[in-house]
Parts: structure tokens; sequence; C-alpha cells
């Protein structure tokens, strides 16, 4: 693809937005980079892209530009149906995000991932079973390294592994996996799409551009992606955690079986795992799906997986504070990704301190009720859908509101007795109050710090934190207050 002298607007200044711009100015094209944001409002890499000939422009791009245009490249955040993607599209321009522009300069074979759940560990996990097996790999996409700035250390011999999000799959064209896995697709960013089935279709675009010569790998247990098998062009791998599959990868009692026509193999057993529930079960499965058909080999896989701790952000331990353990699962953005965090603590009855909120979804919190009412003691609620998710989820478990991500640390500790665990899985995304969900997480971790330093430290503190009596009276009037 040859853009020398092209001229080529990017919208979104962010990541990948600034990581296109620069790419595509260094290789000799009219660049402009346009942000809704107001410039004082931009990053400093963003604004220094001046100095390499890029026109930075706030606010809408005029008609008059958008007119010239023969490329208009589109962040993640930019919904293809945006009144400047069409007016340019309409024009004449060639309308391609980031990762589509990425894959028409990277060299070797791509692994592609995506679902509603699990893409980052998915992902993380393949890079590092590659890795591991001396392949040639290179990791980027929604993970947060613009796929875009691996171009120029692709190798001929080598395989970049792609973590896609639908935002990101609404504007691939000649985007080729040579291997796509799907792991999920439940409700999910309801307030982008106009119904799940047009989400749905976004997820299904991965295998587009897949030949009778690629591999899909599908989950079976899955009601939508179940169902993908059928008109695929490439090469069915499916795996399952509920049924014990004629040819694929499936969990048995403990053991995770390999089964094809010339015979089974048990890879690894659940014990080798350090990721909890059975949601990673499926992250495991599916990643072994990919190293087999990379050429990796089962022992170098079950060593790699056996050493796999959580992502960070994705039930990820944080501390214990008197007996009270804290887990952070900022990036349970969604509902569907809270039951699952909610799951893996298989053993927790009625021990689980709960907090929920922030942006919701528009999605019903439903789906959570039946397992609120078995494992939340208490719910501690934040952000702008607490009294959405206090109407919808307030009869299963007492609750709290909390001011800020600090409160609501303390009041998790209050609520929690010795043997119990607070859970940040809030269940919706975090631009109400923080830059992103990784920003939510961190605040979260420190504010747990800060709190253990102050209980552990102050004979005052801990006294009126751990005080005698039902947890349930030291909080009645907030809760009479808040609920």
């Amino acid at each position: 693809m040859d853009v020398a002298g092209k001229k080529v607007l990017v919208l979104g200044a962010a990541r990948s937005g600034i990581a296109g711009a620069k790419f595509l100015a260094a290789r000799g094209a009219t660049v402009a980079l346009s942000d809704a944001l107001p410039l004082e409002k931009w990053s400093a890499e963003a604004l220094a892209l001046k100095n390499e000939g890029v026109g930075c422009l706030p606010g809408e791009a005029p008609g008059w530009l958008l007119d010239q245009l023969d490329l208009l490249v589109i962040s993640p955040g930019v919904p293809a149906k945006a009144i400047p993607v069409r007016y340019a599209e309409r024009a004449g321009a060639e309308v391609i995000g980031e990762v589509e522009l990425a894959s028409r300069y990277l060299k070797g074979r791509i692994v592609a991932i995506t679902g509603s759940n699990g893409k980052t560990t998915t992902t993380s996990l393949i890079g590092e079973i590659l890795k591991d097996a001396g392949v040639p790999t290179l990791v980027g996409g929604n993970i947060g390294t613009p796929l875009i700035s691996l171009v120029e250390t692709s190798r001929d011999d080598g395989w970049t592994v792609v973590e896609m999000s639908s935002f990101q799959l609404e504007t691939i064209k000649e985007f080729h996996p040579s291997v796509a896995v799907v792991l999920n697709v439940t409700p999910n960013h309801m307030d982008r799409y106009e119904s799940f089935t047009d989400y749905a279709a976004a997820k299904h675009r991965i295998f587009m551009n897949q030949a009778p010569g690629d591999l899909a790998i599908l989950n079976a247990d899955d009601e939508i992606v179940s169902t993908w098998a059928r008109g695929l062009r490439a090469h069915i791998t499916r795996f399952s955690v509920k049924q014990q599959l004629g040819d694929g990868l499936f969990l048995r009692g403990r053991e995770i079986v390999s089964r094809t026509t010339a015979g089974e193999k048990v890879l690894l057993t659940r014990d080798d795992m350090k990721l909890r529930g059975l949601h990673n079960v499926e992250n495991v499965l599916a990643a072994l799906a990919v190293g087999l058909a990379c050429g990796a080999a089962p022992d170098s896989m079950r060593q790699t997986i056996r050493n796999f701790a959580p992502v960070e952000h994705r039930l990820e331990f944080v501390s214990e504070i008197k007996g009270v353990k804290f887990y952070n699962d900022s990036k349970a953005t969604s509902v569907d990704a809270t039951v699952k965090a909610l799951e893996a603590f298989e053993d927790e009855p009625g021990k689980l301190i709960l907090i929920l909120g922030g942006r919701g979804k528009k999605a019903p919190y439903a789906p959570l009720a039946s397992l609120v009412s078995k494992k939340a003691r208490k719910l501690i609620l934040v952000g702008e859908d607490a009294d959405t998710i206090a109407r919808e989820l307030g009869e299963f478990a007492p609750n709290l509101r909390a001011a800020d991500m600090s409160e609501a640390v303390k009041l998790s500790f209050q609520a929690a007795q010795p043997g119990d665990i607070v859970l940040l899985a809030p269940a919706c995304a975090s631009f109400d109050m923080f830059e992103s969900f990784e920003h939510r997480g961190r605040v979260f971790k420190e504010a747990v710090s800060s709190f253990g330093f102050r209980v552990s430290s102050s004979p005052e503190n801990k006294e009126s934190v751990s005080a005698t009596g039902d947890p349930e009276t030291r909080n009645s009037k907030l809760e009479t207050r808040n609920s």
C-alpha cells in the first residue's frame, strides 16, 4: 500500500491514532490528526506530531477537508457510522481502521482473538506460549500496543498475535488472520450498537477473509459462537468445558484434553493453572488450540501455563488485610464479565463484598441476581449507574453507596469479616470517573494499599474499622440513607 503523496486524515488522537499518523507521515503521506477534544486536552505525544509535519485539528473535521481525502483512518473509539466518516466515504475516500492499515504492511502470519470477555488474558497467554516455544512472536492490537507500531519488527517467519475488539473489526477490509479465535459473544456495548445482532455481526467479521487453509477456533459452549461453524471456509477447531468433543479440546473432570481422529492426549490439569475460574479454563483451551496449530510442543505449553499469572486488572490478587482478601477485576466492564468473575469464586458463598458501578452500557443487571444472592454479603455501589444497579439488584443483597473508590474500599472492609473477599468487578465502563479501566484498577489498588497501611500502622484506625459487633448493625444508618 503506497501512501506517498496521499492526503490522509486520522480520526482520534489516542494511542492508535497517534501511531497511525506517525507511520503515515514517515511514508510520505500528507497527514492531519483530528480529535473532538480541544488542543489543550491533547496528550504531549499527540501535539509533538506537529514536529513531524502532521497537522493537528481539534473539533469536528471541516467538510472542505473531508472532500479532498484519499484515505481516512479511524480509531476504534470513532463509530464507523459517524457523520464525518460517512461524508468522507461518499466523497471518495477509502475508510479503514488502524488495524486494517497495519495488516497491509505486517510480515508473517496473524493470530486474531476476539470475544466479549477473556480477550486480553487469552492473547497474552498465546503470546507467551509461542515465545516460549521459540516462535518469533509479536503481540498487539486492542491489548494496548497499536498494531501499526509492530510493522517494523515483524518477520516473514513470525506470528503477530492480535487482540481484536468489535470496534476494530467494524473497519477491516483485507485483514486476514491465518488463525482466528472467538471466545464468546454476550451482550456488550449496547450503547454503541443498535442491537445484539449488530454487535455479534461485528465479531463475526473476524472470519471474512479466511480461506480453506486457515483455522477458525470456536467455543462450542457459547450459544452464538457454536452456530458459526456452518458456512466458514476455514478448518474448524472447537473447545468446550461442558462436553467431551469428538474432535477438539475439552475439560474432562480436572483434565484438559486434546482429541483428534488420531487419538487423545491429556495436555495438563486445572491444578497446573494459576488462573481462577471456569472462564479461564476456556481461555486456556483456546490458547492451547492456537499453540498446537502454530507448532508449540505440549510440554512447552504446559510449563508456560504453569507460570502464567493473571493479567493486571483481571481477577488480580491485590492484598490481604486482617484476613480480608482484595481482588481487582476492573476489566469486568460488562455484566457477563462480572458473572464470570463471581463464578470464579466457587467456594465462597456469602463471603463476597462486591464493588459495582460506573458508566452503564444499557444492558440489564438481572443476570447477576442469582449469583449476588448466593455469593455476596454486601454490594458497594459507585458511579453513574449506582441507582440503576440498586433498583435491579437491591433486593438480592444489602447495598451501600460510595462517593469514590477510596470510600468504596473503606466501606468494603467495614462490611467484611475475616475470610471474606472484596472484589472490584464493576459490570460497567469506567469513563464516568476514570480515564480507562486500567486507571480505575490502579486507583483501587492504591486505595487498598493506602487503607491497609493505615489499618496496620494506626491503633486508633484499627480500632475504628475493626470494631466489635455485627457489621450489619455497624452500617445500618449508612445503609438506610444510601439504599
